[in-house]
């Protein structure tokens, strides 16, 4: 008997979700064949067989999470492989065939505490608090009807009788959103400046992210701080000769950032081509780990849907991210006159531990610049 531990997948995950396992128990595989399709942060890859043998057992079900190094197929027989590491390449991105099992959390994770219950402020007597654990009800949870909010035994009692909230677990990309946000909010000082651009220069049909990404790239030129990464633990800062630009994309299943890499060195019809091609992979989920990492600075063109300034999240290590908002009519004086031009709201969310507040305006000053100017 073997045990194959579900390997590192890199980039420092520490888990993985189980989408789709391709063997059962009693069959007989070869080595390099794949074993089970898994979810990790943002990207579905297949992991191989590292041996040729016969599963035993498998461990874990579609919907399961797994730390890595816990036990993954255990082979009753074939020739014994390294069972801490994965034979060969692990290709990323195959859409699965199967739509994973939703599980209900579990109170408890290998490895981690149980948590302690935390004690309720909700307003109840002893007699309503008694009732309340008798029935399992939550205080927290309840809303009282009597005077300043009190609990009585009739919302307890009402509360009992709707049962418990069903919460729907957050998998996947959602899940991998919110330890992002969870650790950003922990970690960044942000602050947002705004702007608007008058676009009223630009050409019938231009491509408002192929023209950002061109501004992006000569305000990065001429302030270079925005484009960096910030290590807080050791107090430093890396700047960046190259620009990774990540575009937020949001989809169903959550919020993607692909990276176009090296922005400014490339012709506006190769990244016309790398946007296109981006879109298919993150509609298809086919797109590669690799290209979901390493952004220098990030874009977001929410005015796509709406809305026209807002305060962005900055993802460290990275410093700063750029929102662009709904393109719309104003009037505004020119020559002396009202008229009618297109502006383009910009917001420049940045990490003021790293950036200051000087760097940040001239930043935000020359991307208005390069907009505003005629091609």
């Amino acid at each position: 008997m073997t045990t194959f531990k579900l390997p590192d997948l890199g980039e420092g995950l520490q888990e993985a979700e189980i989408v789709e396992w391709h063997v059962s128990p009693g069959e007989h595989v070869v080595a390099e064949q794949p074993l089970v399709a898994v979810e990790t942060d943002k990207a579905v890859v297949e992991i191989p067989s590292p041996q040729s043998g016969r599963i035993g057992k498998i461990f874990g079900q579609p919907g399961d999470i797994l730390k890595i190094g816990a036990p993954l197929v255990e082979f009753a027989e074939g020739v014994a492989a390294d069972a801490g590491t994965v034979v060969g390449t692990i290709p990323a991105g195959r859409a699965p065939s199967a739509t994973p099992r939703a599980q209900a959390p579990r109170a408890e994770m290998e490895g981690e505490a149980r948590a302690e219950p935390r004690p309720s402020g909700a307003r109840a007597a002893p007699a309503v608090r008694a009732l309340a654990e008798e029935l399992g009800v939550d205080l927290a949870t309840v809303k009282g009807s009597g005077p300043g909010g009190a609990i009585g035994r009739a919302d307890v009692e009402r509360a009992a009788a709707r049962g418990p909230a069903k919460l729907e677990p957050l998998r996947g990309v959602r899940r991998a959103m919110a330890h992002k946000m969870a650790r950003a909010h922990a970690e960044v000082v942000p602050t947002t400046v705004t702007d608007v651009a008058d676009i009223g220069a630009w050409r019938a049909g231009m491509n408002a992210t192929l023209r950002l990404i061109r501004a992006i790239a000569r305000a990065c030129r001429q302030e270079p701080a925005l484009n960096a990464w910030y290590f807080g633990p050791d107090q430093g800062r890396e700047l960046h000769e190259h620009i990774d630009l990540g575009i937020a994309m949001d989809t169903p299943d959550g919020l993607f950032v692909p990276v176009l890499r090296d922005v400014a060195r490339r012709s506006p019809e190769n990244l016309r081509h790398g946007l296109e091609a981006m879109k298919r992979d993150v509609k298809a989920r086919s797109v590669p780990l690799e290209e979901l990492r390493g952004q220098t600075i990030t874009l977001s063109n929410f005015g796509m849907f709406g809305g026209q300034h807002a305060t962005l999240v900055v993802v460290p290590p990275q410093v700063a991210i750029i929102g662009a908002g709904r393109i719309h009519d104003r009037v505004v004086p020119v020559e002396g006159k009202p008229a009618v031009r297109r502006a383009l709201p910009l917001s420049l969310t940045f990490d003021h531990r790293a950036v200051m507040g000087g760097e940040a305006a001239r930043f935000l000053a020359a991307l208005v610049a390069d907009l505003e100017a005629t091609e």
